[in-house]
């Protein structure tokens, strides 16, 4: 089996065939993700986990704004910071290769490998995810990685760094 067929494996996710679609803007509607990753609709939580769930496979992100897009409908909605966070995650060992599975706060799967793009905003690590979304890191996750973290010298500063599925993932730097 390859790393690829592995992945394939590990990783859970579902997203619509937004990209296929192109329906009208309806304007905004009072749709909020803040900071934690809750969904709020006109100020309520959305406590379903099916429901928001739903939505999350309908989110897209275009021109720095968020939208709900379905085959109909096209509704822009606000979002805090990154509409997901990175709330557990798992080592495997694949053929002495690590490999690092990570779970966002709607279940959804991920493997740390070349497919995701890592970057760290305000000292806090962020995942590109293939949906085009981002992932933040929760703190808690984040102090677990920087007990294991591996560390590399640059000139300007020392990079905290992760290694998965052979690709090295920075999730922070100290000042030298």
């Amino acid at each position: 089996m390859s790393l690829n067929d592995l992945a394939k494996q590990l990783e859970s996710y579902h997203h619509a065939p937004t990209e296929k679609w192109d329906p009208p803007y309806c304007g905004e509607i009072p749709m909020f993700i803040n900071e934690q990753g809750e969904w709020l609709y006109q100020g309520s939580p959305i406590t379903r986990k099916a429901l928001v769930k739903l939505f999350a496979s309908v989110l897209t992100f275009e021109s720095g704004e968020y939208f709900l897009i379905t085959p109909a409908e096209k509704m822009k909605i606000s979002v805090a910071d990154a509409p997901f966070l990175i709330i557990d995650w798992k080592f495997y060992d694949y053929e002495g290769e690590t490999v690092i599975q990570v779970v966002t706060n709607i279940d959804e799967r991920y493997i740390l490998n070349e497919q995701l793009l890592s970057y760290v905003k305000d000292d806090v690590p962020y995942f590109e995810l293939p949906t085009g979304l981002t992932a933040k890191v929760h703190r808690n996750v984040f102090y677990q990685w920087v007990e294991i973290a591996q560390q590399r010298t640059l000139p300007e500063a020392t990079e905290l760094f992760l290694h998965s599925a052979g690709h090295d993932f920075v999730i922070g730097r100290l000042a030298n």
